[in-house]
């Protein structure tokens, strides 16, 4: 790729970012559009985090990523948030556009068409439990509640999050808090389980964020997690007959759709899924 004068830039914001597989994705994206564009990757303290932002836009990014922990702060430094990720209540993508900086989330977006594309769930008038309530939690929540799931349960170590993010979902579906205690009941209930957390990821895959003994042949269990590709959440899953969704494909439509609103151009989806494969099965 030629850099000068003229190229394009983005790239993500985090800390840390150095296990970020989205540099590889985009810049492929880009090569493959012939677009004189590059993605850059770059660790950010939260002490810092309104610098970076107004460095970005002084040396004329077009856009970033956000990740943790800058979801939310960010915004307090962006001059629009647009209606979804206002509810959300976080940003994942900026667009710097006529000098002004505008936030989105394409996070619950790009979770809902990896989910409809590589499963066929229909989430209309299911019953779906979530564990977690942080940000990927509240971007999956609102969609799915928005695209008519029937009842959303949330399990969260922090009660009281948990039921923050039931009272705000309470807009647009049932839903509610439920206690690490009453998980396994919601649970083989439910016919969608989202797994949100941490548990289970790269460095430490042996973790299991519920009981075993809960998941059952009618359940669709989805984990964000995407290193490992097959947690043991999803290999526990699948012994007891349930079909299992990994986080990869979450990973890949976010970032088309943010590539989208980078260049008003279709993102070559099918090729940046072959790069993350490829690059996860490297690492």
């Amino acid at each position: 790729m030629k850099l000068d004068a003229v190229t394009e830039k983005t790239g993500l914001i985090g800390h840390p970012v150095a296990h970020s597989k989205s540099p590889e994705m985009m810049n492929e994206a880009f090569r493959r559009e012939g677009l004189p564009w590059v993605y850059f990757a770059f660790d950010v303290a939260s002490e810092e985090l309104g610098r970076a932002v107004a460095g970005l836009k002084s040396l004329g990014f077009r856009g970033w990523n956000v990740t943790i922990p800058h979801k939310v702060a960010v915004m307090e430094h962006l001059d629009e948030v647009e209606e979804s990720a206002r509810e959300i209540g976080a940003v994942n993508t900026v667009i710097h556009r006529n000098g002004r900086l505008i936030g989105t989330n394409t996070d619950g977006a790009g979770y809902l068409e990896s989910l409809v594309r590589e499963t066929g769930f229909d989430v209309k008038g299911r019953r779906v439990v979530i564990l977690g309530a942080g940000g990927a939690a509240r971007a999956v929540g609102y969609t799915l509640a928005r695209a008519g799931a029937e009842q959303i349960g949330i399990v969260n170590r922090t009660e009281k999050k948990a039921q923050d993010l039931a009272d705000h979902l309470r807009r647009w579906t049932r839903a509610d808090g439920i206690s690490p205690g009453e998980a396994d009941t919601a649970i083989r209930e439910a016919d969608l389980l989202v797994q949100t957390t941490s548990v289970g990821m790269h460095p430490h895959p042996e973790g299991c964020p519920v009981d075993p003994a809960s998941l059952h042949k009618d359940l669709l269990v989805s984990d964000l997690i995407y290193h490992p590709r097959q947690t043991r959440l999803l290999q526990e899953a699948k012994t007891r007959g349930a079909r299992v969704h990994s986080g990869l494909g979450m990973l890949l439509h976010q970032g088309a759709l943010a590539f989208e609103r980078w260049t008003g151009r279709q993102a070559p989806v099918e090729r940046m899924g072959e790069v993350l494969e490829q690059v996860l099965g490297e690492s």
